[in-house]
């Protein structure tokens, strides 16, 4: 069984809530540990997913992202584990050695992975703006699923929803900044939405990929 060997408790209590937060989101879902080995050192990758997307080219798929240093080089590793397998391991406090669950998932989504380069900055966007988003959309997606709906219903509303564009922010050039309104609704569910009043969140695309970056993690919709 392989151990992560975070760097401290800082970092252990940072993945510990990234891990918890995403296990509320989705009870039964997944995420993707990747290990970077780097020197003395190294950096974990934590992939889970927010909304699954549709089709072949998941439209509307949307990731978050949590990077943490490791203490020191752990070997190369990239597995999908069961979110309730680490949440286990963290039950009794945010541990540094921290023993990666021996049972593996598959995940469709974990198969997709963005671009490592070729991001182009577009501007930023009020955290504030952003949770804005997020709420409007949660109410709509509630009150617009009559009781009784079906599974199929219920997917496109909320493809339609959490797919559209948002206009908003202030950008770097004579592009318009949009972003997918499922982007800031990951921002707000994992945490990622800056808490000061004028806390901004940096909004770069490549291709059909879009990422929005603040201090505590990353979020990337396509």
């Amino acid at each position: 069984m392989s151990t992560l060997h975070l760097l401290d408790e800082e970092s252990a209590a940072d993945l510990r809530t990234f891990v918890a937060r995403a296990k509320r989101h989705d009870p039964d879902g997944a995420i993707r540990l990747q290990v970077v080995p780097r020197g003395e050192g190294g950096v974990l990758a934590a992939w889970v997913c927010v909304l699954p997307g549709v089709g072949l080219m998941r439209s509307g798929l949307v990731l978050g992202l949590r990077t943490v240093a490791l203490a020191c080089g752990d070997e190369a590793l990239d597995t999908v584990v069961p979110l309730a397998g680490l949440t286990d391991r963290f039950a009794h406090g945010a541990i540094t050695e921290l023993p990666v669950p021996p049972s593996t998932v598959e995940a469709a989504w974990a198969a997709i992975s963005p671009p490592l380069g070729g991001w182009r900055e577009l501007g930023t966007v009020a955290g504030s703006a952003l949770s804005e988003v997020a709420s409007t959309g949660v109410a709509e997606v509630a009150t617009g699923t009559p009781e009784g709906a079906g599974s199929a219903a219920v997917a496109d509303l909320r493809a339609r929803v959490w797919g559209r564009a948002v206009e908003g922010g202030s950008a770097a050039g004579a592009e318009p900044l949009t972003i997918p309104a499922g982007a800031a609704f990951g921002m707000a569910v994992l945490g990622f939405v800056p808490p000061s009043p004028g806390g901004q969140v940096a909004v770069h695309r490549q291709g059909p990929w879009t990422r929005l970056s603040s201090r505590t993690g990353f979020v990337l919709a396509r």
